[in-house]
């Protein structure tokens, strides 16, 4: 499987109730794979994971297989706090005919490296699918070491990792694993440090801000790889102005509340997790009337 490009962590609409939108998530798939972006990653940070059922879970998994179709590949975000739990969404996913796992850490509760490495070391025997790691540990408490993922590399179906920690030095370490298994991949999860993520040797990046502007963050990819780095470089610009806003919230909230007011239907993130002050929702409005692309 060629891992690669820009994988939007898409929107879990809701209804006024906070029910589930199953109509705007095709909608919402549609968009974004016009809009050329390179992959799907249904239930993840931006998709709200953590406030979903495991049953709602696999619901969005079933309905994100259907309406793509094929298209793009499908990185579906299956780690939950236990293994046993994590195993068994994996299970059904890779039964629902996603193409990948991205698997984020156990959260909540601190965990050392050892412990890091044997849930993950399960996860993957469990599957017969790749594997993305996920690291964020400002929202987990717990960080993959990269000697930890070049050990887990060594695991035939442990295809990489993408790395939101916002440490640009952490990223450059899984990027040396290259030099042990050459198809290991490394995406960026921090929007601002996608171009240079590319240029150190990375491939691509799960970036929730493509929820809002897939075209043109699915260009910092493209253009990067046809060599245009100017052009690169000024979409990434863009992306880095986009995020200022996110002094407002928190981030997923605010890419959220752009998307809806750029006039695609995906409602509010799930309370408690849906304030944003007028202040912010005004100045999220001024940017997106004035960056329609």
């Amino acid at each position: 499987m060629n891992i690669h490009g820009i994988i939007t962590p898409n929107l879990t609409p809701m209804n006024s109730d906070e029910t589930i939108n199953y109509t705007g998530l095709r909608k919402e798939v549609d968009r974004l794979i016009e809009g050329g972006i390179h992959g799907i990653f249904p239930v993840g940070t931006n998709g709200e994971a953590y406030a979903l059922s495991f049953e709602e879970k696999v619901n969005i998994i079933r309905e994100t297989v259907d309406q793509v179709a094929g298209r793009v590949p499908i990185y579906a975000g299956t780690g939950c706090v236990t293994t046993e739990e994590t195993i068994r969404l994996s299970k059904e996913a890779e039964k629902m005919g996603v193409e990948a796992l991205s698997v984020i850490t156990p959260y909540f509760a601190k965990i050392g490296q050892e412990e890091i490495y044997n849930h993950f070391k399960l996860v993957a025997e469990s599957v017969n699918i790749p594997i993305i790691l996920y690291n964020i540990p400002a929202r987990t408490g717990n960080h993959i070491e990269a000697e930890t993922a070049a050990k887990l590399a060594k695991l035939p179906n442990v295809r990489g990792i993408k790395d939101s920690s916002g440490n640009f030095l952490n990223i450059l370490a899984y990027i040396k694993i290259k030099e042990i298994r050459e198809d290991f991949v490394v995406l960026a999860g921090n929007d601002a440090l996608i171009l240079s993520t590319l240029q150190a040797g990375g491939d691509g990046a799960v970036a929730g801000c493509s929820n809002v502007y897939p075209s043109l963050m699915a260009d910092i990819y493209n253009k990067y790889k046809e060599g245009d780095q100017e052009g690169a470089l000024e979409n990434q610009n863009k992306i880095i102005e986009f995020r200022k806003l996110f002094r407002y919230g928190n981030p997923n909230t605010i890419v959220k509340k752009a998307t809806d007011l750029m006039g695609h239907n995906v409602g509010e993130c799930r309370s408690p997790f849906n304030h944003i002050s007028i202040e912010g929702q005004e100045a999220i409005r001024s940017f997106v009337e004035q960056n329609k692309c």
